[in-house]
């Protein structure tokens, strides 16, 4: 099925809405909509563009290092509020310690995206996103991009560890995003769906583990810590959950065709080297 007009437009339009805001003013849902809006652009370019212009290339550039730094403080928002709703009477003053610790690198980090979003970075990266929405091909198929990104996950049975648990919610993404551009059709919307639930209990694992790892950092392991020894449980039970939701999409995604070889060799190495340096 052939690239949503309505789709794509509604995808770079609210994406130069986030740039906007983010100018302005770096609120959590700002930074969340940019990453997301952001990931998107980048993943269909990535995927559709066989050819990449120098513009293209530039682009991707440009929207990785901007998305790092906006990922830095969405990061800190999420580990914030996820520390802030651990309900645990134990080392009190411990956890009111990383809050502000928290708090405080996020201000830094706050300052930091702000600087990067100045006037000639924003002329810039709006004017090279005109340029590269002219560039997609108009036969581009969202979902045979989806599917594509989607065939390593089905042919994927190696043991699952936190390292492939996090692969497969940068691949998810990815395959998400591209899906969703084909609109209504039955199978993107069932592809979404399987991908955002996976995506979801997989990434809240993530987020949790790294707020475990910033807390082991600073008090110690759990034995040290009553604090570290909460949140090592809470990340243990996600991870738990975690391994069963990509058991389930794999299960689900098992009838999905995977790319043909002559589409997989016209795309060659240098896009498995480009959808790397996107998913980074």
């Amino acid at each position: 099925m052939p690239l949503d007009p309505q789709y794509r437009h509604q995808t770079f339009q609210r994406f130069d809405r986030q740039l906007v805001k983010l100018a302005e003013k770096p609120a959590a849902q700002s930074v969340h909509r940019f990453r997301t809006y952001g990931r998107r652009i980048e993943a269909l370019l990535d995927s559709a563009l066989l050819e990449p212009k120098r513009n293209d290339r530039k682009l991707l550039k440009l929207l990785s290092r901007l998305r790092k730094k906006a990922g830095r403080v969405r990061d800190l928002d999420v580990e914030i509020s996820a520390l802030r709703s651990l309900k645990t009477p134990e080392d009190p003053r411990r956890k009111s310690q990383l809050v502000r610790t928290l708090v405080e690198e996020r201000i830094d980090r706050e300052g930091k995206l702000v600087k990067a979003f100045n006037v000639s970075t924003l002329k810039e990266l709006r004017k090279r996103l005109n340029r590269a929405a002219a560039d997609i091909p108009e036969e581009t198929d969202p979902l045979a991009l989806s599917l594509r990104e989607l065939s390593a996950l089905d042919q994927d049975h190696t043991p699952l560890s936190e390292d492939t648990l996090h692969q497969y919610r940068i691949a998810g993404k990815r395959a998400r995003y591209l899906a969703e551009l084909a609109g209504k059709d039955p199978e993107a919307v069932r592809i979404v769906q399987i991908l955002k639930r996976m995506q979801d209990v997989v990434g809240d694992w993530h987020d949790w583990l790294k707020l475990t790892e910033r807390a082991e950092q600073m008090f110690g392991e759990s034995r040290d810590s009553a604090l570290v020894s909460a949140l090592r449980n809470v990340t243990q039970a996600k991870f738990r959950k975690s391994l069963e939701a990509v058991k389930e999409a794999r299960a689900a995604l098992a009838a999905n065709k995977p790319a043909s070889s002559a589409e997989a060799a016209r795309r060659g190495p240098t896009a498995a080297v480009r959808s790397a340096a996107v998913a980074a």
